[in-house]
């Protein structure tokens, strides 16, 4: 393989993991968009603001290559989490569009530099904070992968939407009837294997 081999399988894996991600914010309320639905607050529209500024951090700050994006919520003194959930007055249409725009920032990091390039993340330790850009990119790929996985138990939290994209839903049925006998059966070993399914 190439190093522009290397690239292109980089790039297609973050792209999907970037389109599911946004996928899941497709035909939801204003409210459901930012509705936390766990103990720790993960909602759908935080986890594109976060992904968007680690894009830009990784692919950008760390290469020298600032995108002159402003992300307050991550400035000196900024409430903690403040990048993982979107105030009222943070549009929907604003926190897409900048990370529309982180993506373009770090594919044009990708595409300018060799994989092999050292940078200096800043925001860890001195002597510790050299990464390749091979590294920083696997890395981003590996967090949207991880937060697109969230969007996705969210997703179905709120409203029964599943699926890997919006062109394969890769899921076992249709069926709801299947859908609840199959949970309920997950729930009967469940109690098995506990010992309290009496």
């Amino acid at each position: 393989m190439t190093a522009l081999d290397f690239k292109t399988d980089l790039r297609s894996y973050l792209q999907s993991a970037r389109d599911a991600l946004l996928w899941k914010l497709d035909g939801l309320s204003e409210y459901d968009v930012r509705r936390p639905l766990t103990p720790t607050g993960t909602n759908l529209l935080g986890l594109v603001k976060h992904t968007a500024g680690v894009e830009l951090g990784y692919l950008g700050d760390t290469f020298g290559r600032p995108s002159g994006e402003a992300l307050p919520w991550l400035a000196d003194g900024a409430e903690a989490n403040a990048d993982m959930w979107a105030t009222a007055a943070e549009s929907r249409e604003s926190i897409v569009g900048l990370y529309r725009r982180a993506w373009a920032h770090a594919d044009a990091t990708v595409e300018a530099l060799p994989l092999d390039t050292v940078g200096r993340v800043p925001w860890w330790p001195d002597g510790k904070d050299e990464v390749t850009l091979h590294h920083a990119v696997v890395r981003v790929i590996a967090d949207t992968h991880r937060h697109a996985g969230h969007a996705d138990i969210v997703r179905e939290l709120l409203d029964g939407a599943v699926g890997m994209n919006q062109d394969k839903d890769n899921m076992a049925s249709h069926d709801p009837a299947w859908w609840e006998e199959y949970r309920g059966r997950l729930e009967r070993e469940a109690r098995a294997a506990d010992g309290t399914d009496g």
